[in-house]
């Protein structure tokens, strides 16, 4: 095109301006899909290369997640979004959540000891063994003790009575041992009607500690408890468990009392016994746990209690935790405490944080913590994140707790989301998933899968974090390895499953 005069430079310039805008068109959409490609390798699991037999499965996988995300779009019902009590029934319909609980998930890492088993099984089996006695407290709160003869009336409790009597006086007992179901766990109906603030639901849940303690530290049932908790876990596909423990007095009928060694003891006999009809099972580790609210100088000594246990168990004592609600009266207030050095073998301190006192995330990374609880507030604390990064510091992610606990309301939301979204070092857990009426792991992957990890989470999401349950537990590297192996055995012959069926 020949253009030489001034009645030619319109059609010039707009020349000019299509090349440019095509041009521009094209940067645009180099730039986007290089940014699209980095955010997609940043994410969890995004560096992962799968086979292809997983890209297989992943299809197949992703197929069913975008069909239930579509089919929530049009609804508006979507199970993360809502409170777990009230979505659970939608999840177990999940053809996603079906897949999950087939997925061998590797470790759970953050566990509390009286809340890991189903508490059906704790009313229909434990209350209905010989000699257990129920009573009521002046506000009306159960209490159980197996003993005989009966137990005599004291000042904190009415008169013990046989349960197996009790029901007997009752005229449904089918209602009547409902009603028992009901004071076991948190859930109800209308949680946000019943459980108006974190202080009412904590105070609820320390309460069903309180209630069914009396069940759980009777020896035999502490046995069968121990046991059980293998069992449930093994059933959904997780191969070993890390417990935190109080270790409280554990009784038999007769009233003797065992201490803390004699309860470490029955777990490592215990767990020997399960591994011998389960020979896949990796095994349990205890984390000894004690209350932060308590005085510095009692955690201390519990610190020391812990060093001995550790000592004399090194293959079931792997660290020590401090637990419970967490307020402005219970930082850990390290820069006053005196902290007693582990003295033959390394003692890894763990830290459990609640709510929005978060600088007690701080005072875990001051103290060389290896994993960080929940650690909901990391990702306002850009140096600590950082610094956790760096040191490749992970944090346990208990969805269903963080949400019945009332951290979060649509799992949508989570904090944990953006750490995701970057690739932080995380593992998922279920925290006391006995008390929000769930059971192993599956549903907290559910929610992490489809809430917190939005669209974008896939199948090496999923492969990570299981991978990741068993890079950050505290087994030994020969023991990770072999765990590693079992796990890659049965992730194989899950994805074949997924692929072809």
């Amino acid at each position: 095109m020949l253009v030489d005069g001034p009645s030619e430079w319109p059609a010039l310039r707009f020349l000019l301006l299509a090349v440019a805008m095509s041009f521009f068109r094209s940067a645009v959409s180099i730039d986007e899909a290089h940014l699209l490609l980095k955010e997609k390798m940043m994410r969890l699991g995004g560096p992962l290369v799968l086979t292809t037999k997983e890209e297989q499965a992943n299809e197949r996988l992703m197929m069913l997640k975008i069909a239930e995300m579509k089919e929530a779009m049009k609804t508006l019902i979507f199970p993360p979004s809502m409170h777990f009590f009230q979505a659970k029934h939608l999840i177990e319909r999940s053809q996603v959540f079906n897949i999950l609980k087939m997925m061998p998930k590797g470790a759970a890492l953050h566990l509390h000891d009286t809340g890991i088993v189903t508490m059906d099984w704790l009313v229909r089996n434990v209350t209905y063994r010989p000699h257990c006695h129920i009573c009521f407290t002046s506000k009306g709160i159960m209490q159980f003790r197996f003993a005989h003869p009966t137990p005599r009336t004291s000042e904190k409790c009415s008169k013990w009575i046989l349960l197996e009597d009790y029901r007997k006086r009752v005229q449904n007992v089918t209602e009547f041992d409902d009603s028992l179901l009901r004071n076991f766990t948190l859930v109800t109906q209308h949680p946000e009607v019943i459980y108006t603030n974190q202080n009412v639901v904590w105070s609820k849940f320390q309460t069903i500690f309180f209630t069914i303690s009396g069940l759980i530290r009777y020896a035999p049932v502490f046995r069968d408890y121990v046991f059980r908790s293998m069992q449930e876990f093994y059933e959904d596909n997780v191969l070993y468990m890390e417990i935190r423990a109080r270790l409280l007095p554990v009784y038999e009928l007769s009233g003797e009392h065992h201490d803390e060694e004699w309860s470490v003891k029955t777990y490592q006999e215990v767990a020997q016994k399960f591994v011998e009809t389960h020979p896949e099972f990796i095994g349990i580790k205890i984390i000894y746990s004690d209350d932060r609210s308590k005085d510095v100088t009692v955690i201390a000594e519990s610190i020391r209690t812990a060093m001995g246990l550790r000592t004399k168990f090194p293959t079931v004592v792997a660290g020590f935790d401090l637990v419970t609600h967490a307020d402005l009266r219970s930082q850990i207030k390290i820069k006053i405490v005196s902290w007693p050095q582990p003295s033959g073998g390394r003692l890894d301190y763990r830290h459990w944080q609640g709510t929005s006192i978060d600088k007690n995330i701080l005072d875990a990374l001051m103290l060389n913590t290896t994993r960080i609880g929940h650690g909901f507030a990391l990702s306002k604390h850009p140096a600590a994140r950082a610094y956790s990064w760096e040191k490749d510091i992970p944090i346990e992610v208990c969805p269903i707790s963080n949400q019945v606990l009332k951290l979060v309301s649509d799992l949508r939301n989570h904090p944990v989301a953006a750490l995701m979204a970057i690739g932080h070092p995380m593992v998922i857990s279920s925290d006391d998933p006995a008390m929000f009426g769930a059971k192993g792991l599956s549903y907290d992957f559910y929610e992490a899968f489809m809430g917190i990890g939005g669209m974008k989470a896939d199948l090496r999401t999923l492969k990570q974090l299981a991978m990741n349950s068993i890079r950050y537990s505290t087994l030994l590297e020969t023991e990770k390895n072999t765990f590693m192996e079992i796990w890659k055995k049965r992730w194989d012959k899950f994805i074949a499953d997924v692929a072809t069926k």
